[in-house]
C-alpha cells in the first residue's frame, strides 16, 4: 500500500497487482494508520489501486496452514473466542475510519472487487466504478460471513433484501446494475475511469472546504438520529455557515 498526497487530494492505493492486490493483515494495520496521516488540508481522498482489479480480498493463503510473513487465522485460532473477536475488531479499523473523516473519500473501482475488496470499496463515502467493474460480496464462498463494517452499508444502500442476497449468494454485481440499485455514484463512460474521477474530484473541491465537511458530517450521521437530533445537527451546522456567507467581503 502506498500514499500519494498532492495539495487538497490524497491518494491511498492498494499496489499488489501481481496478486489481484488481495490483502493482508499487514495490507489492514497500513489502511488503518492511514487517516492519521493525512494532512488537515486533504479535502478528497481515493481508494485506488494499480493493475487490472481493485482487490480479490483476502489473500487466501493466510488462510492454509502456516499462512504467509504478514500472518495467518491459524495462529490466531488458539486464542479465546473474546481474544479472536478482538483481533477481528482491529482488521475492522481499516475499514470503519473514512466515514469519520471530513474528507469526502472516493473509491475507484477498476476490474473486480471481491470481499475485502468490495467492502473497502463500501467503507468509502462515493464509489466511481468503470463499465466492467464488479463488486462481490465473497464471504460465503469461504464459509464466512462478511465482517469488515460492510453489512450496514449495503443495507443502507440497497435495503435488507438485496443485501441479503448478495451476501448469501456471492453474487457479482456489475456496474450498471449497481448504479441502478444506488450501490455506486457514477460508472465512468467513453471517456475513461480517470476522467469520470476528475470530474468528480472538480465538483467537490469547487465547494468551499467547510461545506464540504459540514455536508459529509451531516449526512453521514443521519441514519443513527432521530428526525428531531437531525433537525438538530443541521441548524447547528448551518450557524458557522450563516455566518461566513454574510460576512463582508
Amino acid at each position: 500500500m502506498r500514499l500519494a498526497v498532492d495539495g487538497p487530494v490524497a491518494t491511498v492505493w492498494l499496489d499488489r497487482p501481481e496478486v489481484r492486490n488481495a490483502q493482508t493483515f499487514a495490507t489492514w494495520s497500513s489502511l488503518a494508520r492511514v487517516p492519521g496521516l493525512l494532512p488537515p488540508d486533504v479535502r478528497v481522498v481515493l481508494l485506488r489501486a494499480t493493475g487490472p482489479d481493485f482487490s480479490a480480498g483476502l489473500d487466501l493463503r493466510q488462510l492454509r496452514p502456516g499462512g504467509t510473513a504478514e500472518g495467518s487465522v491459524e495462529a490466531l485460532l488458539p486464542g479465546s473466542d473474546a481474544e479472536v473477536a478482538a483481533a477481528i475488531a482491529g482488521f475492522q479499523e481499516a475499514f470503519t475510519p473514512w466515514r469519520a473523516l471530513p474528507a469526502v473519500v472516493v473509491a475507484v473501482v477498476q476490474g473486480r472487487a471481491l470481499g475485502a475488496g468490495a467492502q473497502l470499496a463500501l467503507a468509502a463515502d462515493l464509489r466511481v466504478l468503470a463499465a466492467d467493474a464488479q463488486l462481490v460480496v465473497a464471504e460465503a464462498r469461504l464459509g464466512l460471513v462478511p465482517d469488515l463494517g460492510g453489512t450496514a452499508v449495503l443495507v443502507e444502500l440497497v435495503g435488507y433484501a438485496r443485501a441479503l442476497e448478495l451476501c448469501l449468494l456471492a453474487r457479482p454485481v456489475g456496474a450498471a446494475e449497481a448504479l441502478a440499485w444506488g450501490l455506486v455514484t457514477a460508472v465512468a463512460g467513453e471517456e475513461g475511469l480517470d476522467a469520470a474521477v476528475d470530474a468528480l474530484v472538480a465538483a467537490l473541491l469547487a465547494l468551499p472546504a467547510p461545506v464540504l465537511a459540514a455536508t459529509k458530517q451531516l449526512v453521514a450521521g443521519a441514519v443513527g438520529r432521530t428526525a428531531d437530533e437531525q433537525r438538530r445537527a443541521e441548524r447547528t451546522a448551518q450557524v458557522p455557515l450563516l455566518r461566513a456567507a454574510a460576512r463582508p467581503g
